[in-house]
């Protein structure tokens, strides 16, 4: 395997599947059915931006194909597969700014450009969330989009549970002084979606 295949369709779950096997194709080709709509939706909470998360998304499941016959069940698959599409999308973020830079260096002494129409696409928040330092918006798309525990993001990004805390807080408060109280509190101290038994709350 090369390239992963087209993008599936969500799985409508798989009850009693046996447990994944290191380096055994059928299994990741399994994983990847399972896991490619949530890391999908991380990347694009991340990247504001469908088609970059696509390529990440991509690069992530090619990494991921090659490391799989080391992988060992310390971290769930899918955690697992959400630490290395992370690690993509924080890389491409800084490249992407790298670019940014450059380009703004050699347009210096033009006339500013007008405002971009693609600027103005999606909701405020989503694009609060996109100017989040990555490791910051990371944190939020899986505890509050996805519903993992602060625990569980700690076993998946492979940092102390304190930490995944404090990036939450810091989160909170760059959401707060640019989008109002409202936003900090709704978004950060209510995930959208039910975790698992003895969920930690943020920033705790």
């Amino acid at each position: 395997m090369t390239t992963p295949p087209a993008p599936p369709d969500p799985p409508s779950g798989e009850p009693g599947a046996a447990p994944y096997r290191p380096g055994n194709a059928e299994d990741f080709d399994r994983l990847y059915r399972v896991a490619y709509p949530r890391i999908m939706a991380t990347l694009v909470g991340m990247l504001r931006d469908r088609e970059a998360a696509e390529d990440c998304a991509q690069e992530a499941f090619v990494r991921a194909y090659r490391a799989w016959p080391r992988w060992r069940e310390v971290a769930p698959a899918e955690a697992w597969l959400h630490r290395i599409a992370i690690n993509v999308a924080v890389s491409h973020r800084r490249r992407e700014r790298l670019r940014q830079v450059g380009e703004l260096v050699r347009r210096l002494g033009q006339p500013a450009p007008g405002p971009d129409p693609a600027a103005a696409e999606g909701s405020l928040l989503t694009r609060e969330l996109a100017a989040l330092p990555p490791k910051q918006a990371a944190v939020i798309v899986l505890r509050h989009l996805h519903g993992y525990s602060n625990r569980e993001i700690a076993v998946a990004l492979r940092v102390p549970e304190q930490t995944v805390a404090s990036r939450l807080a810091a989160a909170k408060t760059r959401l707060r002084a640019r989008l109002g109280s409202e936003y900090g509190e709704g978004m950060v101290d209510s995930p959208t979606k039910g975790v698992s038994s003895g969920e930690d709350a943020p920033g705790k």
